[in-house]
């Protein structure tokens, strides 16, 4: 009888629960004892395509959206796509008898979290925010065991087994150097760098802010903008304007999207970010200081709640969207830059903040589910 494993990965929406969910699959199939991985997504989501990236994973699709805020005709439907969608995770789980499952939260792991339940199957969760998302909410407790990424989800989800990992995050982010980051960019080894990002789809207000402050900051840093894919081409236009000979200034880059984000991570001193789970914990484990400006219409408020943790952990300085300007986000760049000890303090604290290699103990973990 083979000793081979299994495996159910669910996990999808938004970059914060896909990305957690594909680095376990990295890691599930560099291990010899790893038969066959399924990832059960939307194939309408960013999941479906990264999906791509993995010839050797098979993807199952689940048709299931988020939940409407109100009741209304919208609900009703959601609730007939979700039991559509339930009754098809278990007909896989029936069909292709997982050794184990693992989900990283959301909307889209809500079909194999509660198939696993009504069919009494193992399973864990991983949930990535300091404010547990209400799949995981509503399913800790059946859980054999769940990982948290921060110390205050404990006090919210009820489970018996309960464990505070971090998220995990490529390994890639604990093993390239500062230095080799630098050089991959072209950056200067003795220059201090700042990077300002909003994500993939970019962040308006961080982009307006940091058109007018990439000329002053360019004496002395090197300045690293990612303006977003669908905000590059009216972010140039407006640095044109602003600035006409930025693209000559050899301590500025303007990028659309970095497809690896450990270079410029890694390369910062400083980073200008939104407060996503995995973007916090990226940044951490780069042990780069940040100050965030939390996007203000995330679900449950979460990326306020994140940051406002990462605040009072001491590792961020902490700007509401409304008050991010020119003249805020200069202050608070000065803040740190100003005080060299401060800086070097925070980024010193991220160190204590960040739990190395978290993908090897969820692994574990969730080896330690398959009865």
């Amino acid at each position: 009888m083979s000793d081979k494993k299994t495996y159910f990965i669910s996990g999808g929406g938004t970059g914060g629960h896909i990305y957690p969910a594909f680095t376990i699959v990295d890691k599930l199939l560099k291990l010899d004892d790893t038969k066959k991985i399924y990832f059960i997504g939307n194939p309408k989501n960013l999941e479906f395509e990264i999906s791509k990236q993995y010839p050797q994973v098979e993807f199952l699709p689940v048709d299931v959206s988020g939940m409407p805020r109100k009741l209304s005709l919208s609900f009703f439907k959601w609730t007939i796509q979700l039991f559509f969608a339930f009754t098809k995770a278990v007909s896989y789980i029936k069909k292709y008898s997982p050794d184990a499952v693992f989900t990283t939260g959301g909307y889209v792991s809500a079909p194999i979290v509660f198939a696993s339940i009504f069919m009494k199957h193992p399973y864990m969760i991983h949930d990535c925010d300091s404010v547990p998302g209400m799949v995981s909410k509503l399913a800790a407790h059946k859980a054999d065991v769940v990982s948290v990424a921060f110390e205050n989800s404990k006090n919210i989800l009820k489970s018996n087994n309960i464990v505070v990992n971090g998220n995990p995050v490529r390994e890639v982010f604990y093993t390239v150097t500062k230095e080799e980051a630098k050089n991959k960019l072209n950056i200067p080894q003795d220059k201090k760098v700042i990077f300002a990002m909003g994500g993939s789809q970019g962040a308006k207000t961080v982009n307006n802010a940091m058109i007018k402050l990439l000329q002053p900051l360019s004496g002395d840093y090197y300045v690293i903008l990612q303006t977003g894919k669908k905000n590059f081409e009216e972010i140039e236009k407006e640095l044109e304007n602003i600035y006409p000979d930025y693209k000559n200034n050899p301590n500025i880059l303007v990028r659309p999207y970095f497809d690896e984000m450990v270079y410029p991570l890694k390369a910062s001193d400083i980073v200008i970010s939104r407060a996503g789970s995995l973007s916090l914990s990226e940044i951490l484990a780069c042990n780069a200081v940040s100050i965030l400006i939390p996007y203000p219409y995330a679900a449950q408020d979460h990326q306020r709640k994140n940051a406002k943790e990462m605040l009072e952990r001491g590792v961020s300085l902490y700007l509401e969207d409304g008050e991010c300007n020119y003249d805020s986000l200069m202050k608070k760049i000065n803040e740190l830059t100003c005080d060299i000890n401060k800086l070097n303090s925070m980024s010193e604290k991220t160190k204590e903040f960040v739990k190395m290699n978290p993908v090897n103990e969820i692994v574990k973990q969730l080896k330690s589910t398959i009865k």
